[in-house]
């Protein structure tokens, strides 16, 4: 069954599952925050602007990113439709670069206020927002599965991925009542996210293989695609944080 992408219409506007997954899920993040953060004695005003910061450049820098790297004609030939964010395709790794660099720089340099400390309040609005995500690509016809033998033919890969989200996010809620250090939630996440995604969603989902190391047709799975690619020194570098740089900003936990 064909689900409509659009919701409702206003005039010329077009109400989309899409954005309405989005704005849920910037409400939910920033709410959360400044409601967490408060309990922790941080400023509101920072986690307000911060989280503005977060979204504008988070959203610009997975929408470029997916340009760059599905549809780089757009830049020149249609670059009106990069701003059709409401139509779909945004990438995980340039929101999340856009994102993190935008609210390091504010919280360091403006703010004063520890990253760490802040990125693991972040941790359920970043999942949240990834498991409606994935939800919207159903009605999209985004971010479809490979067609397999099996008798339910095609891969649900956006609600498998959807899955993959709302375990990491259970995750973070039982782990969160441990002493961590700080940046350990959030980091974490990152590693496990990275490793799954990877690992499960990447290969069955139906996209073009920069490098063909082994396919299987009948179980619809295939390696390697961009971001099995890019995942290990991404992988390398996050694992870096936690077991060293995180260790050393706080040696007592």
């Amino acid at each position: 069954m064909k689900i409509d992408p659009v919701v409702f219409t206003i005039g010329p506007l077009e109400v989309r599952w899409y954005g309405i997954a989005m704005a849920g899920a910037l409400l939910f993040g920033i709410w959360y925050l400044v409601t967490r953060g408060k309990s922790k004695g941080l400023n509101q005003d920072h986690l307000v602007v911060m989280s503005l910061l977060v979204m504008i450049f988070g959203i610009l820098g997975a929408r470029l990113m997916y340009i760059a790297a599905n549809h780089p004609n757009w830049f020149w030939e249609e670059p009106v439709r990069i701003l059709k964010t409401y139509e779909g395709g945004l990438a995980w790794h340039g929101g999340l670069i856009g994102g993190v660099l935008s609210a390091y720089l504010y919280l360091r340099y403006r703010a004063k206020i520890s990253f760490n400390q802040v990125a693991d309040l972040c941790v359920p609005a970043i999942a949240l927002g990834y498991f409606l995500i994935r939800l919207a690509n159903i009605p999209n016809v985004e971010n479809i599965g490979r067609m397999t033998s099996f008798y339910f033919g095609r891969w649900p890969a956006q609600l498998i991925a959807a899955g993959i989200n709302l375990a990491l996010l259970l995750r973070h809620f039982v782990i969160s009542k441990k002493n961590l250090p700080d940046g350990h939630l959030f980091w974490s996440f990152l590693f496990y996210h990275q490793v799954l995604r990877a690992g499960v969603e990447e290969t069955i989902r139906e996209m073009p293989l920069v490098y063909q190391l082994y396919v299987n047709n009948s179980l619809g799975i295939g390696f390697l695609t961009l971001v099995q690619v890019t995942t290990l020194p991404v992988l390398l570098f996050i694992g870096w944080i936690l077991w060293y740089y995180i260790r050393k900003e706080n040696p007592n936990k």
